[in-house]
């Protein structure tokens, strides 16, 4: 009799085995596909966030590229003003000279002639800042929206 308990307490222990086997085995399988699809939503996140910093560095150096473009225009506007600027002065002198020689009054032709001369190179320069700045403030303008999402 006691074999007999001994016997039916292992075919019971057997049973539970097989049981609970399948059940280990299948929340195993469950959880695979899960922790293999979390890991790629971590990866696509994760490329994601490596995009996003890429994007804002290059509108970073769009608008570095704007700013150096608006400042080299800056710079050749006010070489230009100092060239016509200096050209001016020696327009001026030559008039000064050939009018004192013929004319007592040439003097003030040649000052007239010397400030149009300066007023038109100031008048270039701030025109050309003007556009330089305007080229600028469009390109920064429209970095910025794309990196916004919106349409240009």
């Amino acid at each position: 009799m006691v074999n007999q308990k001994e016997q039916a307490r292992r075919v019971v222990k057997q049973a539970e085995e097989q049981l609970l086997k399948p059940e280990v085995e299948t929340l195993e399988e469950v959880m695979d596909p899960l922790a293999e699809l979390l890991g790629r939503a971590q990866s696509a996140y994760a490329a994601y966030v490596e995009a996003q910093k890429e994007v804002a560095r290059a509108y970073k150096g769009r608008q570095q590229q704007a700013d150096k473009f608006y400042k080299e225009t800056e710079q050749e506007a006010n070489n230009a003003c100092d060239k016509a600027i200096e050209q001016a002065l020696k327009v001026r002198a030559k008039a000064e000279q050939e009018a004192a020689e013929a004319y007592a009054r040439a003097g003030e032709g040649a000052i007239e002639v010397y400030n149009e001369n300066v007023r038109q190179a100031l008048r270039v320069r701030k025109e050309t800042i003007e556009q330089a700045w305007k080229v600028s403030k469009e390109s920064v303008g429209q970095a910025w929206t794309i990196f916004q999402g919106d349409k240009v």
